[in-house]
């Protein structure tokens, strides 16, 4: 065995084969020359580099997070572009140049306290709004390059798509408040700590063999997006309990869910009318995928990973089957790639499999050690669930029943009024109870990520001193140490605001974690998280429904294309579109309208009859009902929307009036100019008239006017379509590795050491040659 080793060095040496290289995966006794596995490239066979090279096998998981980030970009983007006029335009409801008024400092002071690039605008004779479209669309496209062209996911570009996206924000004021914006920018920056500093050279080689060769520090920048995952994840679960929602502690939280959220899908009024027991069921569910499963994310065993990788799959696209969330699920289902690794995604053969089994007894006694560990924990997690929320099974009904406290739901149902809430009684665990849990285990959890963290360092460090080469190992322990401070960095920086939802914990976390995140705080590299903190509209939807009128006593409604509105009009589907105006009226109508400045805005606007704030609502004129002359009366109506019962045929919704929410008013009327008044949204600098129009400028609206008459919905799903259909040409016509190349590699050995090329010949090594790069591709 030894001799044989020996001869395989032997051969390695000849041919310059490192760690990582082309054919550097040799097998042991009778296997032959075999291709490396995804993220085996180290020393030989069952060596620890090799083990540490297993552990680490994330170079397609990676390659999928950079795809899928350029894709949530390329829809982060294209959507924004589509609304830019009637949002930011000088004619839109927010006018973009009244947020960046320079204020008299120097250029990159300014910059910093702001950081945007649309304070460059001026010098290429655009406003803020032309200046917005340029980022939107450059950004549109350097993503959509990204995700067709592996060789601009390149550091570079994401940086841009980051720095891009930031700028937008910065002047997006009310509309851009969202948390997956924040969740948006948070995961491009990690994208440019993921993406390689250099593209490998172009060789014709097995796709394998291109997974082989990572620098030791390219697995430790992906551990964050893990931990991103694991806060977006488990504060989302608890928020929902510190809220104290009588919906989510009552188990009852879906039979609202459905029909109250923004904008539903047409599945989302079946999902609405499933049985009661099984609403509740789902919700104990969503505790258990949202607070239960994540800290299985940095378990040991990786089918546990795997298991909790699925359970956030499961619920993300049921989500995304029920509700308009724009492309934040799908930017959740991106970050779960980090759940993932090589060997899961190359789908090994059936003797790939027989050759990870152990074969001597320690191994096999490990083995079995964490089988019976893992499925204790799937007996834990169950046993949990059942006694934490006190479910139990009525089989005389076929019904589940919890002892949490519970809503009365026959009122809303009916649509007789709000429904009886039940204060939080005695449950199998109480609010005092579940504040000390979580007091108690917030800090372990951070210690976990802290754990979790130090491995991945020292498995880095370990990777780092298999590199041969002393100038390759100097530029390793080089990058390694950059990108190394930068994690543990951004580590300590984000449990400031994951500390957010528990407030002893957080003042008890390093002063210098605090002066660190404050200092960075407005780049939004760290954000807290918590989705569905509370349930809206147990009473009923709240939905604002404008009219116009021409002599104030004949009202016409003003339908959004997207919102509910038409109770005969079925629930759209959008995704991964955010139609920002509709997603603020939905808000707006939580509260009073002072509440919401902007509507104010909105009201003038269509009073003026601005084309760009129109077209936000009606993307075709004709079927807006003031198209050929603006109204003379604007006002608002609150209504309550509950879905239609099962039955109704026509009907998606009904609907009952509750009160008025903005009083009739028209231009120049003494109770609009106050409210425009009192919140600054007067024009008192109108904008600045050009005397030429720059090329640049011409361009922008030549483009806009191409793609003004496609719905932002079909434009998206075009891109989506290009994309899917470049991909397959690029499959079907790309090159592919010959046979008789693969061949030619294999002479040399043989002249080299001839008993070594004997047991390169059997069978099972072409097989498993051949067969591999046409699974891959």
């Amino acid at each position: 065995m030894a001799e044989e080793r020996r001869k395989c060095l032997k051969a390695r040496q000849k041919w310059g084969l490192r760690g990582g290289g082309a054919l550097s995966a040799w097998g042991g006794k009778g296997r032959g020359l075999q291709p490396p596995l995804a993220g085996r490239g180290g020393p030989l066979g069952s060596s620890p580099a090799r083990r540490v090279a297993d552990m680490a096998g994330s170079r397609l998981p990676r390659h999928l997070f950079l795809q899928g980030v350029a894709a949530i970009f390329m829809f982060a983007f294209a959507s924004l572009y589509t609304q830019i006029p009637g949002l930011y335009g000088p004619e839109g409801i927010l006018p973009a140049r009244r947020t960046l008024r320079p204020q008299g400092k120097g250029r990159w002071q300014q910059l910093w306290e702001t950081p945007t690039l649309l304070w460059e605008a001026p010098r290429l004779g655009l406003d803020t709004a032309q200046g917005l479209e340029l980022l939107s669309l450059l950004g549109t496209l350097l993503a959509l390059g990204a995700l067709l062209l592996s060789q601009l996911r390149h550091l570079l570009t994401y940086l841009l798509l980051w720095a891009a996206y930031l700028s937008v924000c910065q002047v997006g004021q009310v509309f851009l408040y969202f948390q997956w914006d924040s969740l948006l920018l948070e995961t491009g920056f990690l994208a440019v700590l993921v993406a390689p500093l250099r593209q490998p050279p172009h060789r014709k080689q097995a796709p394998q063999s291109k997974l082989a060769g990572a620098s030791p520090h390219e697995g430790l920048s992906f551990w964050l997006v893990r931990w991103l995952l694991f806060r977006l994840m488990f504060a989302s679960g608890v928020v929902k309990l510190t809220s104290r929602c009588p919906a989510w502690w009552g188990l009852t939280a879906l039979t609202y869910h459905y029909e109250t959220q923004c904008l539903p899908t047409p599945a989302a009024w079946f999902a609405h009318h499933l049985p009661v027991w099984l609403h509740k069921l789902s919700v104990v569910a969503t505790f258990l995928i949202e607070i239960a499963v994540p800290p299985l994310f940095f378990a040991p065993i990786r089918r546990l990973r795997l298991a909790a990788f699925y359970s956030q799959v499961l619920l993300q696209v049921l989500i995304i089957l029920t509700g308009n969330y724009n492309f934040f699920n799908l930017l959740t289902l991106v970050l779960t790639t980090a759940l993932l690794d090589d060997v899961h995604l190359l789908a090994e053969s059936g003797s790939s499999r027989r050759k990870k089994m152990p074969t001597s007894w320690p191994r096999a006694l490990l083995a079995m050690l964490a089988l019976l560990l893992e499925l204790a924990i799937y007996g834990l997690l169950a046993y949990g669930m059942v006694h934490c929320f006190g479910l139990e099974v009525d089989w005389e009904q076929y019904a589940i029943h919890s002892r949490t406290s519970e809503c009365q739901l026959g009122a809303q149902r009916a649509g007789a009024g709000p429904p009886l809430l039940t204060p939080l009684s005695s449950a199998a665990f109480t609010f005092h109870q579940f504040s000390q849990w979580l007091k108690t285990v917030s800090l372990p959890t951070m210690w976990l990520g802290a754990a979790s963290l130090a491995w991945e360092l020292l498995t880095a460090l370990w990777r780092w001193t298999q590199v041969r080469g002393w100038l390759q190992k100097f530029c390793a322990a080089a990058q390694l140490s950059i990108f190394g401070a930068a994690t543990v960095a951004l580590f300590m920086i984000s449990l400031v605001p994951y500390s957010y939802m528990e407030p002893s914990t957080h003042g008890r976390l390093w002063t210098g974690a605090h002066r660190l995140f404050g200092t960075v705080e407005h780049l939004q590299l760290a954000n807290s998280y918590g989705l569905f903190r509370r349930m809206t509209g147990l009473g009923g939807r709240p939905e604002v429904v404008l009219e116009g009128s021409y002599d104030g006593h004949h009202w016409t409604e003003i339908e959004f294309m997207y919102k509910p509105g038409n109770v005969s009009r079925a629930p759209p589907v959008v995704t991964p579109h955010q139609p920002r105006l509709d997603w603020q009226m939905w808000f707006a109508a939580l509260g009073p309208h002072t509440q919401s400045p902007w509507f104010t805005s909105l009201v003038l606007r269509l009073l003026q009859g601005k084309e760009p704030v129109i077209r936000l609502i009606q993307n075709h004129a004709p079927t807006y009902p003031f198209h050929k002359q603006p109204p003379t009366y604007v006002r608002a109506q609150l209504y309550k929307y509950w879905f239609s019962q099962p039955g109704e045929q026509g009907r998606w919704w009904r609907r009952q009036w509750v009160e008025e929410f903005f009083p009739a008013v028209s231009l120049g009327d003494p109770t609009l100019e106050t409210l425009l008044r009192q919140f600054g949204l007067q024009d008192k600098s109108p904008p600045r008239a050009r005397s030429s129009s720059s090329p640049l400028t011409e361009a922008l609206y030549w483009v806009r006017k191409q793609l003004s008459p496609l719905e932002a919905p079909t434009l998206l799903w075009g891109l989506l379509a290009t994309v899917g259909a470049i991909r397959v040409m690029q499959a079907l016509l790309g090159p592919r590795p010959s046979p008789p190349a693969r061949e030619k590699q294999r002479p040399a050995p043989r002249e080299d050491s001839g008993a070594t090329s004997k047991q390169a010949a059997p069978a099972p090594s072409n097989s498993s040659r051949s067969q591999t790069p046409r699974r891959k591709k």
